[in-house]
């Protein structure tokens, strides 16, 4: 069985060859450990969800602000509370859905502090959105860990833009880091629950894992070319 530990590194891995913004590599590492939500051990987990949501929704319902944030956390829990083991949270379905949940929370969530308040600094208020997102989804023993290396990483890493499509896609392999690498387990995976219960195993996840580095070199095609274009001028000056 794979690990939070395992899913973490896995994603992390993945994030590194595709991201350079730690908002980005964050949101990838939230994304792997968002499926096993679906487990027994974790119900409370899913009843602290729902609870979170219907408060969220109330409140914002009474202060006559958008209340959606609310109604997606809810669906969010009941999603996990009805889905089994390996089955819809961990088919390419319920990493759609997931992705797309997760991301109208979080992109909602940007958009009412920034058009209700007073802070303009768009990549702090995304930064701590995203650390408040990683309570709800990280184990305690990875959150103790992620929490100072995210915060470090901010004032380390220069601050870049917020790119809506890319969040959109950061938890997107993130969630389908974590269908590849449960692939590799003796039990497999539903890859099309609850459509079909058909499973698949280890060679899903061989090719999976090829795909997803052709599709890194793609997504960072100008980014090489760029590196080697700089490094023929170092060389021909240099001559």
């Amino acid at each position: 069985m794979s690990s939070y530990k395992g899913h973490s590194i896995f994603a992390l891995i993945l994030s590194l060859m595709f991201f350079h913004s730690p908002l980005l590599i964050a949101l990838t590492l939230i994304g792997a450990n968002i499926p096993d939500f679906d487990h027994k051990f974790k119900k409370d987990n899913v009843y602290k969800l729902i609870i979170l949501g219907l408060i969220v929704f109330i409140s914002l319902y009474i202060l006559k602000l958008p209340y959606f944030i609310g109604l997606i956390i809810v669906f969010l829990g009941v999603c996990f509370y009805f889905s089994e083991h390996r089955s819809f949270t961990h088919s390419i379905f319920g990493a759609i859905i997931l992705t797309a949940s997760v991301s109208l929370i979080l992109i909602w969530a940007f958009l009412l502090v920034i058009n209700f308040t007073n802070i303009n600094n768009y990549y702090f208020i995304m930064a701590v959105l995203i650390a408040l997102l990683s309570f709800l989804f990280f184990n305690k023993k990875v959150l103790m860990i992620f929490l100072p290396l995210f915060f470090i990483s901010l004032f380390i890493l220069p601050a870049g833009n917020i790119d809506y499509l890319e969040i959109v896609f950061s938890l997107f392999i993130g969630l389908f880091s974590h269908i590849v690498l449960d692939s590799f387990t003796p039990s497999g995976i539903k890859i099309f629950a609850p459509i079909s219960s058909k499973k698949v195993y280890s060679n899903f996840g061989k090719v999976s894992i090829f795909v997803l580095v052709l599709l890194a070199i793609v997504y960072n095609a100008q980014l090489l070319f760029n590196m080697f274009e700089q490094y023929v001028y170092i060389l021909i000056a240099s001559i």
